[in-house]
């Protein structure tokens, strides 16, 4: 930990400190070679009182406000104004820059009881008519990249203490019912001491990101941490990267950068897009730290990568699988540096019965990849039926406490009993103090590694065995090309019994035969490899599986849309009990697709 008892303190201490170094680069997402965004700490500062200033004056100091942008130092800017401000910055997926219109953030607006919008002008209008139609016109809207606006000399420092709201982040999910974690800065200064320690990172650090700045791991990861160590970061829009990933590799050479990461498939989509001569352009031997935060993490990735970039100098130990979530601010455990991730090969029917143990002749394996070791928090793995803790080497729920886990959800005081306020039992009535997160994740400890298996809610329990669906879903994926290159989506509906439902992106360019005989592949690999009677395969066109900001299939939305008849399908076979229900729910007679 630092001595500052606040974030606000260490920034505006950074700041003093650096003067004129660079803070952050942004790279613009034109390919026309506009100039790299520089923003200095003594520039930040001075933006940052500007805005401070402002929300002093109109009343929004101690208030939430909602902050509107696309990727860019104006995100950076207004962020460190709520800081300065004594404000609680609520971050949010700009609407037009998302094609999600303005359902979810008014959601959030309404949920957050935000006193100000905080924007670009070319966002403003649209932003100042949305909250017209809300009927909030007490909500202030501004424009902070005109500078006609507040007074950096009348800003004051605000009297915040370290319970202090710091930010609300509101978690991937449900549109009508959005979840604020509210993040402190106790929460947040414990978090980042907790990252620097497992990560090795210091004021030499420069980051490499393209991940969004409303989600957790690019708020916190990459913008929020090099002010804490002092360093800077080198960042760029999603959009940016999806068009072009080899930009995102470009920064550690060009730009230094020595630390970066992103989920499985950021680093899935750089190895199947970056051709040979692009390859050849990449200087990857500076990279220290290459976070890997998806749950669970892939043992195929890993290797992929780490073969496919070799060449580059990308080395194996670089590769820093983590875990953690919103709840805990960010990061819960890390794998030591300059150590390769280690991967524990195990039986896939034990796994199923909630156990890590070894191969058995002739049967099928799984690998699963640690996501680091414990140091900052403490960890359990509990039964969450018994709520009795389970042994080394089993599966169950993971639990934790410590000092970066939040004091819940804001407004929701019953949702925060149940998931921040768990108790352990002891089996014989007993139960420990409690204060327990339950953080919905299934893993192991094993050896002082943690290994994450899967969601508990998304766990399928199929013919009396547990299912992992990320598992079904890479066995569908190695059946052809064509699915390999796209995301799918496995779950369970229910009739008089359980029906497993594969729903597979395809892209018909690379399909070498007709969809007819994919989905027969699809049924008979499971059917054959994993003994699963599975009637429906339901194939779709790239982009319709739906995933959260940070990259994780949205199943339990995709059954929503598949029992609503949501979903356009290029070829789908389902059984007949299966097609009723749906036919049933949208009151349409659905006839087989062909």
């Amino acid at each position: 930990m630092t001595s500052f008892r606040t974030f606000t303190e260490l920034v505006l201490d950074r700041a003093a400190e650096l003067g004129t170094e660079d803070a952050f680069i942004f790279l613009p997402d034109d390919a026309n070679g506009s100039a790299p965004e520089h923003l200095s700490y003594s520039g930040l500062d001075r933006e940052a009182r500007r805005i401070a200033s402002w929300l002093q004056e109109n009343g929004a100091a101690g208030r939430q406000v909602l902050l509107l942008y696309p990727s860019g130092n104006d995100f950076i800017k207004a962020f460190t104004g709520c800081l300065y401000a004594g404000s609680v910055a609520v971050p949010a997926p700009l609407p037009t820059e998302q094609g999600q219109h303005f359902t979810r953030v008014s959601g959030i607006l309404r949920d957050a009881e935000v006193r100000a919008v905080l924007t670009d002008s070319a966002s403003a209008p649209e932003i100042s008519a949305w909250l017209a139609a809300e009927g909030m016109t007490d909500v202030l809207c501004l424009a902070t990249d005109t500078g006609e606006y507040g007074d950096p000399g009348a800003y004051t420092v605000p009297d915040l203490g370290p319970e202090h709201l710091a930010f609300l982040q509101y978690t991937s999910g449900s549109t009508s019912d959005p979840k604020g974690v509210m993040v402190s800065h106790r929460n947040l200064l414990a978090n980042e001491a907790a990252i620097q320690r497992a990560a090795g990172t210091s004021a030499r650090s420069r980051f490499g990101g393209w991940l969004p700045f409303y989600h957790d791991m690019g708020l916190i990861g990459h913008v929020l941490h090099p002010l804490y160590v002092g360093g800077s970061a080198v960042l760029m829009s999603p959009v940016s990267f999806l068009r072009r990933p080899q930009r995102w590799l470009k920064v550690f050479g060009e730009h230094g950068a020595n630390i970066g990461g992103g989920p499985n498939f950021a680093y899935d989509l750089c190895t199947r897009r970056i051709t040979d001569e692009q390859l050849a352009e990449l200087d990857l031997s500076g990279w220290e730290c290459a976070g890997n935060g998806a749950e669970p993490v892939r043992a195929e990735t890993i290797k992929a990568f780490s073969e496919r970039f070799a060449p580059a100098g990308f080395r194996p130990e670089a590769f820093f699988p983590c875990y953690g979530m919103a709840e805990t601010t960010l990061l819960v455990s890390g794998t030591p540096k300059d150590r390769q991730p280690a991967v524990r090969t195990v039986d896939s029917a034990s796994l199923e019965q909630g156990t890590l143990d070894g191969p058995r002749d002739g049967g099928s394996v799984r690998h699963l990849v640690s996501s680091g070791v414990v140091q900052d928090f403490t960890v359990r793995v509990v039964d969450p039926d018994s709520r009795r803790e389970r042994p080394e080497g089993t599966v169950g729920e993971i639990w934790v406490k410590g000092d970066s886990v939040a004091d819940g959800y804001w407004k929701r005081p019953l949702t925060n009993v149940e998931i921040f306020d768990a108790h352990i039992t002891d089996g014989k009535g007993g139960e420990d103090a409690g204060g327990w997160l339950r953080t919905g994740d299934l893993g192991a400890l094993e050896d002082g590694e943690l290994y994450v298996t899967g969601r508990l809610k998304e766990l399928i329990i199929f013919a009396g065995r547990n299912l992992y669906p990320q598992d079904v879903e890479r066995a569908v994926q190695s059946t052809d090309k064509a699915l390999g290159i796209g995301s799918g989506a496995v779950f369970t509906v229910e009739t008089d019994r359980e029906h497993l439902i594969v729903v597979q992106e395809v892209r018909v360019s690379a399909v070498s035969g007709d969809l007819r005989g994919l989905a027969t592949g699809v049924q008979r690999l499971l059917g054959q490899d994993l003994q699963i009677p599975a009637g429906n395969v339901v194939l779709v066109r790239p982009g319709t599986i739906r995933k959260t900001t940070s990259g994780k299939i949205q199943r339990t939305l995709m059954r929503k849309l598949f029992l609503e008849g949501a979903l356009t399908p290029l070829y789908e076979v389902l059984e007949p009990a299966v097609r009723r229900i749906v036919a049933d729910a949208t009151g349409s007679s659905l006839a087989p697709a062909v």
